[in-house]
């Protein structure tokens, strides 16, 4: 079942995120790795920002998290992770299409330019990257993210943010 996460959630999305970023640990640039991949204050801060989380729960379990947040005229997928236990299940897929639903916005996503998996994971659900020059401007534009985060980012787009209707 997936439904919005409450703040009595905060623990468990804290844990789901840091679980499932153990996959970054050796794969994004050693200067953009840290123990724990989030803080507290930092998840604080990210939901404080307007990042909407929504679970994904099985047995009453709370085993996939993904954020949207509105910031203009687009809406941001951020934060989507599912536990290390649980990937490849299919959790991914349809948390970002219940999170699709929910927006009649241009869809961006960013991730790390080497999680090569994710970018996978994006395009086989339809999104498509953005040139460097585009990416660089969108980054900048509706994230708030430090410069060496955008040198090693990329982002993705879905079909509206490229004008398609199919």
């Amino acid at each position: 079942m997936i439904r919005m996460c409450t703040e009595g959630d905060f623990t468990t999305i804290h844990a789901v995120i840091n679980d499932a970023a153990q996959a970054y640990k050796g794969i994004i640039p050693v200067d953009r790795w840290k123990e724990p991949y989030m803080s507290e204050d930092e998840l604080r801060h990210e939901m404080a920002a307007g990042i909407v989380f929504w679970g994904y729960e099985d047995a009453g379990e709370l085993i996939g998290v993904a954020g949207i947040q509105q910031v203009r005229d687009v809406a941001l997928i951020r934060h989507a992770y599912v536990r290390s236990a649980r990937r490849n299940q299919g959790i991914g897929s349809r948390m970002l299409s219940h999170l699709l639903e929910l927006t009649r916005c241009p869809v961006l996503v960013g991730t790390w330019a080497d999680a090569t998996w994710a970018i996978r994971f994006y395009e086989g659900h339809g999104f498509k990257r953005l040139s460097t020059h585009e990416k660089d401007r969108v980054l900048r534009t509706y994230w708030s993210i430090p410069e060496r985060q955008i040198e090693t980012s990329v982002v993705l787009g879905d079909r509206r943010w490229f004008g398609s209707c199919e």
